[in-house]
């Protein structure tokens, strides 16, 4: 086997002059100017998405909704960016929905009867969905930053997050309960599979009691915890640009496939896998990591093209 490789490796790989370039080949979205979120390019290849109303505690109004599915489909089509890091401006990372705005969103509801009525609201109910599952179905890993509290559908945003880490002040609250719904936007969905403890996650749910860094890490909803805010972004930055350094046809399949394997049995992942790899193990980025890995070199050395 190693010595097919040499041979196949025997000479340096050319790598066309577009490849080369940093900036060839981009397809980047038109840049848009959002009220409630700041997106800025911080490392190589890495996005930092800011919930940023902090004067409001970064709670989730109407147009937060609609802003975090535009960001998120911006950022899947832009081939520049192989990795995002979320944050909450201010204190704290967010308090959840904003009740002074969204309560009529609700209690509003069109329709001349009750099955209509139900009918819209259940329309709403999904697209509240979708601002948070648009994470999972971008390619790109997604890390979430937190400190300060992370409140109601903040624990809806992170569990949709592929990577989680804290600050020590960090604490979590599946709120809903408190104020007379059962949470609708993932929670229930993905917390349970994230900490892989049905009767943690029932108590949560059913309580409202907070949650303090230390028992988040220990139960896997976060996996590591740093001092302080600071330390924290610069962590998880860190950890996003490890991200970006490697093959971005490497990195999106294989978080396509976790996703899929996450909600499918072994075998129909397997088979998955397997349609899945049958065309992405004929990439070129292949033979330019194995030809980087003998040259002794790392993955920030090869010069990946976009995806």
């Amino acid at each position: 086997m190693a010595a097919g490789l040499r041979g196949l490796l025997g000479r340096p790989l050319r790598f066309p002059a577009r490849l080369m370039s940093a900036e060839a080949g981009e397809r980047r979205s038109p840049a848009r100017a959002f009220e409630t979120l700041r997106v800025t390019p911080e490392r190589d290849h890495v996005l930092h998405v800011e919930l940023h109303r902090p004067e409001k505690r970064n709670a989730m109004n109407s147009a937060f909704w609609r802003e975090m599915v535009e960001c998120f489909q911006d950022i899947a089509r832009d081939s520049a960016c192989r990795a995002v890091v979320i944050s909450g401006a201010g204190k704290i990372f967010t308090a959840g929905i904003d009740l002074m705005e969204m309560g009529s969103e609700f209690m509003a509801v069109e329709g001349e009867d009750v099955a209509r009525k139900a009918w819209n609201l259940r329309q709403k109910i999904s697209q509240y969905q979708e601002t948070f599952s648009v994470l999972e179905k971008c390619p790109k890993p997604v890390i979430a930053a937190v400190h300060g509290a992370c409140i109601g559908a903040g624990v809806d945003l992170i569990s949709a997050c592929d990577i989680r880490y804290c600050a020590q002040d960090a604490w979590f609250q599946v709120k809903e309960v408190d104020i007379g719904l059962a949470a609708d936007v993932g929670t229930l969905q993905r917390l349970p599979k994230i900490v892989g403890n049905q009767s943690l996650v029932n108590e949560l749910a059913f309580t409202a009691r907070k949650m303090m860094a230390p028992e988040a890490q220990s139960c896997g909803l976060v996996s590591r915890v740093f001092p302080d805010k600071a330390t924290l972004l610069q962590g998880a930055l860190d950890v996003a640009s490890a991200v970006a350094a490697r093959s971005p046809v490497a990195v999106q399949g294989t978080k396509v496939n976790l996703v899929y394997s996450r909600d499918h049995s072994v075998p129909e992942s397997l088979r998955y896998m397997a349609t899945w790899n049958m065309s992405m193990l004929q990439t070129e980025d292949i033979l330019k990591s194995v030809q980087a890995a003998m040259e002794k070199k790392g993955p920030e050395d090869v010069p990946f093209s976009k995806l």
